[in-house]
This record gives C-alpha cells, sequence and structure tokens, in this order.
C-alpha cells in the first residue's frame, strides 16, 4: 500500500510576511496602464508585512488567498486602492515654514516631491509642489496620493510567504 503525498503551497493570510515583486501603475482612459508609481521588477523583491499600513487594504484583501510562486495582475477601480482625490489636501504652505523644516535656500518647481514630518515627529508624508505664488513665499502642495481617483494596475509574482 502506497500512501499519497500531498503538498500545499504557502497561502496568503492578512498576517503574512511576504517576499514578491510588484508594479503599480494609474491606468488610463484608454485601458492601458501609464507610468509606474513603483516597480520591482529586474530589481530586488520587495519584502512586505500586511496589515501594517504597506499596500492599500483593498489592495491586500485581494492578495489574500493567492498562493506562493503566483503570477498574477488585477486592476482596481478609480477611487478604490488610495481614495478619492480629496481637494481638501490640495493647501498652501508658507515658505517661512518651508525655511524652518528644510532648507531656505530650496528652489521649489512644480512636481517636486516634498517630505514633511508629522506632528508627532515620528514618521513623514509626502506632497507634490503644485505651484509658486508670485512673491515665491508661498508654496502650493498637493497632499493626495500620486493614484488618488485613479483606477489602479496591480501586478505581482509571489516569490515567498512567511
Amino acid at each position: 500500500m502506497t500512501a499519497a503525498i500531498t503538498t500545499s503551497l504557502p497561502t496568503i493570510e492578512a498576517s503574512s510576511f511576504l517576499t514578491l515583486h510588484y508594479r503599480m501603475s494609474g491606468l488610463g482612459a484608454d485601458g492601458v496602464p501609464g507610468l509606474d508609481i513603483i516597480n520591482t521588477f529586474g530589481g530586488k523583491p520587495a519584502t512586505l508585512s500586511l496589515g501594517n499600513g504597506q499596500l492599500s487594504p483593498a489592495i491586500e484583501q485581494r492578495l489574500i488567498g493567492l498562493v506562493e510562486g503566483v503570477r498574477t495582475s488585477f486592476e482596481l477601480p478609480a477611487g478604490e486602492a488610495f481614495g478619492p482625490r480629496n481637494p481638501e489636501l490640495l493647501q498652501w504652505v508658507a515658505r517661512k515654514l518651508l525655511n524652518e523644516l528644510g532648507d531656505p535656500q530650496e528652489k521649489y518647481q512644480p512636481g517636486d516631491v516634498v517630505q514633511f514630518p508629522t506632528p508627532d515627529g515620528m514618521g513623514q508624508y509626502a506632497g507634490a509642489v503644485q505651484q509658486v505664488n508670485a512673491n515665491g513665499e508661498a508654496v502650493q502642495f498637493d497632499f493626495n496620493h500620486p493614484l488618488a481617483g485613479q483606477p489602479v494596475v496591480f501586478e505581482l509574482h509571489v516569490i515567498g510567504i512567511l
């Protein structure tokens, strides 16, 4: 009598630690992925712990149940991955404050991404420069995620699950 050997591949759970390659990009109106926001393919894979805010909850939910070794991609509809664009996150910051937080000689240009400390000093958040007012005394930043309000394509290859 021969016993059957069954092996089951590790499966992603809500608290899994993952090693994976992934690519995230916006999705254009024509259905074609746009510029990559992040792409680890061709480089070192990422290591992520689910449930710690490293990925959006909507993306994490789509990973649960996938098995080690899988290669797949999925689309998230506009606003699902990073929420809707919030017009209140478009804010003017006084140059005086920027000088206190960073280099007073810094020249800000639209498209620059600037890191700001959180109020408790324990972390950071980013804002993208939208414009500098005419007298240079204030800079307008967009503190929305770059993919807020957009459909997102997420492609991945799960290398390992712990």
